[in-house]
C-alpha cells in the first residue's frame, strides 16, 4: 500500500493496490537519541517474487541498525532496519501514511539481529554482533526442539519459500523489521542476559520507538500489524495482547524506552509456541497416544497425569469455541478441534487437487472419506495419519536438564527461564518436584515471568484493553511441535472479547508453514482501512 497520489494503481499480492497517501502527523515523545534520523537511510532496489509468483522491482529506502533505546543492553540485539518502498514497478509510491509491517525473525527464544543485515528480510536468529562490553561473545546457535524456523523471513508458502517483510515491502507497505535479545545470550561473568522477558520488552520498546517518532518514521505508527513465527509468533500474539500493561513498565524504563504507547493495531501468528506454563498438559493431551519417531511410546504415567491437568486448566479457561460450539473442555476438543479446523482444512485441500491427484491421494488416505464435496473423518485417525510426535513428555519443562550446558537444541524453555548464571530452571511444579523432590517450590521470580510470556494472561486472567482487536493465526494439522489447542484457546479467548479472528490450520504442513501469505498481504490493507481498488 501506500501508493501516493500520482502513483496511479500497481497491482502486488492478488491485490490492486490504488493510490493514497497521508501527511505526517506532528507531535511526538521522542527526545536525544531516540530521535529518528530523517536522512540516515541508503537506496537500494530489489527484485520480489510475490505470492502469486510474479516478480516486482522495487526501490526503497533502507535504514539499518537504528538503536530503539536509550540504554541498550546489546545494541546488536536492540535495534531495528526500516525499509520504505519509493518505487514499485517504476512507478513512484509514496508510503507516507501505509500500514507498518512490523516482522520479528524470532525463533526458538533464541537472539535475532539485523545488525548484520543488508537489505529487507535480512534479520535472523543470532546475527553475529558483539557481546556487551566486557563481556564474553553470545551464544547464539539455533534450537530445534521449538521448531526449525529462521523467522518471519523463511516461512512456507505452498513448497516455496517467501519472505513477509519482501511482501510487504513489495505491496508498498513500510516494513520495520526489530531485532531482539534471546535466551542464550551470556555475558564474561557467565550471566544470562537475554531470558524471559527481555524479548517480549525489546519488541515493546522497539514499537514505543516508531510510535515516538510519529510523523518522522515513515508509515501509520496507529497502523503496526506484528508478524512471527513459533516463537516469533508467540511473541507476536503477546505484543498483541499486552499493549500498554502496566506490568512491563519497570522493564522498559529500565532499559531507555521511549515514553509512548506500545500497543499495535494487529496480531499475525504463524504455530505460536506459548502457554508456557500449561504446554506439557496440552502436549499430551493432543498427542498423548502418538509413537516418538524411535517407535518407542513416553511413559504413559506422566502422560496421563499431564492430560489430567490440561484438563483442570481448560475446564477453568470458560471459553466458548468459535461457531457456537459450547464451551470447550477435554472431552470435546478433539470434536471441537475436527469441525471446526481440520475436516475444512482437509476439504479444502481436497477440493483444490485436480481429479486425477485427489483419486491418488484418497487411495493413499483411505482413513479419509470424501463425498464430492466434504472430507470427514475421526480424531483417531487423524492422529495415526500425522504419526510421530516430536518431542517426550513432558515437552518443555523438562524432568532432568541437559549435562551439556551448551546444548541450546534441548531445554530451551527451561533456558528461556534462566536467571544470572543458572542456565536452567523449571517453570512447572510438576516438572520440579519429579526432578527437587515434592517439597521443592518454584523459584518467586517464575509466575511473574510466566504472566509476562503468556498472552493468555491478558486475554482471559487479566483482560487488557490495549490489546490488539484483529488477530491472524496459522499452523500446519500435522505440526507436532506444540498442541493444536494453544492457538485454538488462543483464537477462542480473543473471539470471546469480540476481536476479529482469522485462525485456520493447513492440510498436511508441518511447523512453521505459510501457505497464504498473498491473503496476509491483503487482509493488511482491508484491515487497516487502507484503500485498495
Amino acid at each position: 500500500m501506500g501508493i501516493g497520489a500520482t502513483a496511479g494503481v500497481a497491482a502486488v499480492g492478488g491485490i490492486a493496490l490504488s493510490a493514497q497517501a497521508e501527511g505526517k502527523k506532528g507531535g511526538s515523545s521522542a527526545s536525544g537519541t531516540l530521535v529518528f534520523d530523517e536522512d540516515a537511510y541508503t537506496t537500494l532496489t530489489t527484485t520480489v517474487t510475490d505470492a502469486a509468483g510474479d516478480e516486482h522491482e522495487v526501490t526503497y529506502r533502507f535504514w539499518k541498525a537504528i538503536t530503539y533505546v536509550a540504554k541498550p543492553v546489546d545494541e546488536a540485539y536492540q535495534s531495528l532496519n526500516i525499509s520504505v518502498p519509493v518505487k514499485i514497478d517504476g512507478k513512484t509510491v509514496d508510503a507516507t501514511g501505509a500500514p507498518i509491517l512490523f516482522a520479528n525473525s524470532v525463533g526458538g527464544y533464541m537472539p535475532s539481529s539485523v545488525a548484520e543485515a543488508t537489505g529487507v528480510g535480512g534479520g535472523g536468529m543470532g546475527g553475529g554482533g558483539a557481546a556487551p562490553s566486557g563481556s564474553a561473545a553470545p551464544s547464539a546457535s539455533a534450537s530445534s526442539s521449538t521448531g526449525t524456523e529462521s523467522g518471519s523471513s523463511a516461512q512456507l508458502s505452498g513448497g516455496k519459500m517467501v519472505s513477509l517483510p519482501q511482501l510487504g515491502l513489495a505491496a508498498g507497505y513500510v516494513v520495520v523489521e526489530p531485532g531482539a535479545r534471546g535466551r542464550t545470550l551470556k555475558n564474561s561473568a557467565g550471566e544470562y542476559y537475554g531470558t524471559a522477558p527481555a524479548a517480549i520488552v525489546d519488541l515493546k520498546a522497539a514499537v514505543r520507538y516508531l510510535r515516538a517518532n510519529k510523523g518522522r518514521v515513515p508509515g501509520n505508527v496507529d497502523r503496526i500489524f506484528s508478524t512471527g513465527t513459533s516463537a516469533g509468533g508467540a511473541l507476536s500474539a503477546l505484543l498483541g495482547a499486552s499493549g500498554d500493561s502496566p506490568l512491563y513498565e519497570e522493564h522498559l524504563k529500565e532499559i531507555g524506552a521511549a515514553d509512548a504507547s506500545d500497543a499495535i493495531f494487529a496480531t499475525g501468528a504463524w504455530c505460536p509456541i506459548t502457554d508456557l506454563e500449561h504446554a506439557d498438559g496440552a502436549y499430551e493431551w493432543n498427542w498423548g497416544t502418538n509413537k516418538l519417531s524411535t517407535g518407542e511410546q513416553v511413559d504413559q504415567t506422566v502422560s496421563k497425569e499431564l492430560k489430567s491437568q490440561f484438563a483442570e486448566y481448560q475446564a477453568g479457561l470458560k471459553l466458548r469455541g468459535l461457531g457456537n460450539f459450547g464451551t470447550l473442555n477435554a472431552r470435546n476438543y478433539d470434536e471441537y478441534l475436527l469441525k471446526t479446523y481440520m475436516q475444512p482444512s482437509a476439504t479444502k485441500y481436497l477440493a483444490a487437487l485436480s481429479d486425477a491427484d485427489r483419486t491418488t491421494y484418497l487411495a493413499k488416505n483411505t482413513f479419509l472419506t470424501w463425498d464430492g464435496k466434504n472430507a470427514t473423518f475421526t480424531w483417531a485417525d487423524y492422529l495415526t495419519h500425522v504419526g510421530a510426535r516430536k518431542k517426550d513428555a513432558p515437552a518443555f519443562d523438562l524432568f532432568a536438564f541437559p549435562t551439556d550446558t551448551s546444548d541450546t537444541m534441548s531445554g530451551d524453555i527451561n533456558n528461556l527461564f534462566g536467571k544470572g548464571t543458572e542456565q536452567y530452571r523449571h517453570f512447572t511444579l510438576y516438572s520440579l518436584r519429579e526432578d527437587k523432590g515434592s517439597s521443592a517450590r518454584l523459584a518467586s521470580d517464575i509466575p511473574e515471568k510466566l504472566r509476562l510470556m503468556n498472552p493468555m494472561y491478558h486475554l482471559v486472567d487479566k483482560v487488557n484493553a490495549g490489546r490488539t482487536k484483529h488477530w491472524w493465526i496459522r499452523l500446519g494439522a500435522a505440526d507436532s511441535d506444540t498442541s493444536h489447542t494453544v492457538s485454538a484457546n488462543l483464537a477462542a479467548a480473543a473471539h470471546q472479547l469480540g476481536d476479529e479472528v482469522s485462525h485456520l490450520y493447513y492440510w498436511d504442513a508441518g511447523h512453521g508453514a505459510n501457505e497464504d501469505a498473498g491473503d496476509f498481504i491483503a487482509w493488511i490493507a482491508r484491515t487497516a482501512g487502507y484503500q485498495a481498488a
